[in-house]
């Protein structure tokens, strides 16, 4: 029987990325897996960008309540100083936050043989690809798509409204805007208010017949 890259040697490096959208569990389930690395008895370094200081300075956290102890970096270069020789698993939180370098480091990680697990926004509040998470995904051995429940409707949420007073941020407003519950909510794919690209014409599909 052939075997799966999760039951690989240890010397058998990979990168696995867990996205969606904000409220979708990604930070749980990335706690979720350190959790039963440790509890195989292997050596794991967590880190988080320097951005993300919402719920704690130095530990991962998500919405639900679970932490977990990281290191805080500035650059994608830090995590690669950072990590040990004799660590097994090493684990990024919200890497979308992190520069172009972030994609090199973790194929070096991998490559060292060391597993690499993830997570990220894969879409921005516009509803577009999300700094580097397409390449990110495009190499990745194991890629896990979340889903929220949209707020506005009760379906599955796909995507990240961005709020300003209420209403929809425009198009023009900073890619990166970390924020919790007063900034964002998870929607699903009708209920996304996409802004307008200033001086771009909406598009219009042909109807079927036309």
């Amino acid at each position: 029987m052939q075997r799966g890259f999760y039951s690989a040697p240890f010397h058998h490096g990979w990168i696995e990325v867990i996205c969606g959208s904000m409220y979708c569990g990604k930070t749980e389930e990335l706690i979720r897996r350190i959790k039963r690395a440790e509890i195989a008895r292997q050596k794991v370094q967590v880190f988080k960008p320097i951005l993300d200081i919402r719920y704690s300075h130095d530990h991962v956290a998500s919405h639900a309540g679970g932490r977990y102890q990281a290191v805080l970096a500035d650059h994608s270069g830090d995590i690669w100083r950072e990590v040990a020789e004799d660590t097994e698993v090493v684990a990024i939180d919200e890497v979308q936050f992190f520069d172009e370098g972030i994609i090199a480091v973790l194929q070096g990680l991998a490559d060292s043989g060391k597993r690499v697990i993830a997570t990220g926004l894969d879409l921005d509040f516009r509803g577009e690809p999300f700094g580097v998470m397409p390449q990110l995904l495009a190499i990745a051995e194991s890629v896990e798509k979340l889903t929220a429940i949209c707020m506005a409707c009760g379906a599955p949420a796909t995507r990240s409204q961005r709020l300003i007073d209420g209403r929809a941020a425009e198009w023009d407003d900073p890619i990166i805007l970390v924020g919790a519950s007063d900034v964002y909510e998870p929607r699903c794919r009708s209920c996304h208010v996409v802004p307008v690209r200033p001086g771009v014409t909406q598009l219009s599909l042909p109807t079927c017949g036309s």
